[in-house]
């Protein structure tokens, strides 16, 4: 196999250099797909089964035979078969004995049994050396060459040598492996596939949740409002306008809260005077999911510069514009160009472009393949310097465009602010609080803390 990138998957059978042969008992999907794999990488596979007829779907090249005549062919043997059907392997134990035996198994829902697959496939076999892997990669992903999908596979068990042969499986196969220690987190192992994006479900309903609210709040006061009290019928508002207000004041509060349990916890340790308490649950969490927030918020900002772009080609705008060029050639009048106005206009496009801009390039240093490619202080340069350069060129772009809102009594329908008034408390709060984090004073103290330094050794827990 050529090892030359370790970011390439072996493609084609490797017939310089034959490998150990490898026991696979199951014939369903990803018995296959992994033998097939196997079998390109230079491993011998055969085939354990109940029937040993050979069928047109097992991969060529392999064997079949029976469960017992397979496992005394190989040293390692992996069980791709579910739970519920362990039971043949009883009479198999003393073959088994001193081999290794690998568990790819998976449940139909989180901490299904009382113990882990593997760990129950360990006590029907006490002689076996039971090690937890693959149960992270699809038959899929072997198929299509695992580029396309995660290329990490977790692998735990008691015994390391059991590990290491089983690791050096997963390298040849051109996946990454992570150990994960004892066979004891094979159960953490068991329920990561079956999480549904756990980190992104508080971002996700959190922006929804923003994005009804505002967008019936924008409803109600662009639409329903001008209907009842102007007679105006700017129903169609709800297909482009709206959301083109709903999108960035979503995208700036989420910007915004990215960055609030940093200050938050920045306060929280300067009040205790150590960092060796925990943060409270809440903020925990919340602090895990900035990357999620900052994501998503991302999208956001990305939908307001489509609907900004598409804008020049609505009715409305196009008959907007066009009223007053005819106004002014039916009075034959020349409206003077109002240098304020353009100096405004101006300024917010450019700091909404170069806010833009640093947004996209802090979402792209978050993805996996970029943040592994770089160190730990030039991460934290992008996400925290850049990220708040961000916070602070799209917050301008908000105050310099809807800052004439704020003392505009027409601005208040219903006695209610504005959208882009709302949208300004999170990120402004945020920008006040780093502001004086910043100052000697307290940035001094702040920074002994995190280096260790306690005010009252005694009262940390």
């Amino acid at each position: 196999m050529n090892t030359n990138s370790s970011n390439m998957m072996a493609l084609a059978p490797n017939t310089s250099k034959k490998r150990e042969t490898v026991c696979i008992f199951g014939t369903g999907d990803f018995g296959r797909a992994l033998g097939h794999k196997m079998i390109q990488c230079g491993y011998h596979v055969v085939y354990g089964s109940r029937s040993t007829q050979i069928s047109n779907l097992i991969p060529k090249d392999a064997e079949v035979l029976s469960h017992a005549e397979a496992a005394q062919k190989a040293a390692i043997i992996i069980i791709a078969i579910q739970r519920q059907h362990y039971n043949f392997l009883t009479p198999l134990a003393e073959i088994l004995r001193g081999k290794v035996v690998v568990d790819i198994s998976n449940n139909l829902k989180l901490n299904q049994y009382p113990e882990s697959n593997a760990e129950y496939l360990a006590q029907l076999l006490p002689g076996a050396r039971v090690v937890k892997a693959f149960n992270t990669v699809s038959a899929w992903a072997l198929q299509s060459g695992a580029l396309d999908a995660s290329r990490q596979v977790f692998v735990c068990g008691d015994d390391t040598e059991a590990k290491e042969m089983v690791m050096n499986i997963v390298r040849a196969l051109g996946l990454t492996p992570l150990d994960q220690g004892s066979l004891l987190a094979a159960q953490e192992i068991e329920n990561y596939p079956l999480q549904l994006f756990p980190m992104w479900k508080f971002p996700i309903f959190l922006s929804l949740g923003l994005t009804v609210f505002f967008f019936f709040y924008c409803l109600a006061l662009d639409v329903i409002y001008t209907y009842i009290y102007e007679n105006n019928n700017f129903s169609f508002f709800i297909a482009m306008t709206i959301p083109n207000r709903v999108c960035p004041v979503v995208a700036l509060i989420l910007l915004g809260l990215v960055y609030l349990p940093g200050v938050l916890a920045a306060i929280i340790q300067l009040y205790r005077g150590t960092k060796y308490r925990r943060f409270p649950d809440w903020l925990d969490k919340w602090m895990l999911c900035r990357k999620q927030l900052g994501l998503i918020a991302l999208a956001f900002a990305s939908l307001h510069a489509v609907f900004t772009l598409a804008s020049p080609l609505r009715s409305f705008v196009k008959w907007r514009n066009a009223k007053p060029i005819i106004s002014q050639a039916l009075n034959n009048q020349t409206e003077p160009l109002d240098t304020t106005n353009a100096w405004l206009s101006d300024s917010y496009l450019a700091l909404g472009i170069i806010g833009f801009f640093f947004f996209v390039l802090v979402g792209i240093t978050s993805l996996p393949s970029v943040s592994n490619s770089v160190n730990w202080r030039e991460f934290r340069f992008v996400q925290s310097k850049l990220g708040y350069l961000t916070l602070i060129l799209c917050t301008a772009h908000t105050l310099v465009y809807g800052g004439k809102w704020f003392l505009s009594p027409s601005a208040y329908k219903w006695y209610l602010p504005n959208i882009y008034m709302l949208s300004l408390v999170v990120p402004c709060a945020v920008l006040v609080v780093k502001f004086v984090l910043i100052f000697p004073c307290v940035d001094k103290p702040l920074t002994r803390i995190r280096q260790g330094w306690e005010r009252n050794p005694k009262s940390s827990e």
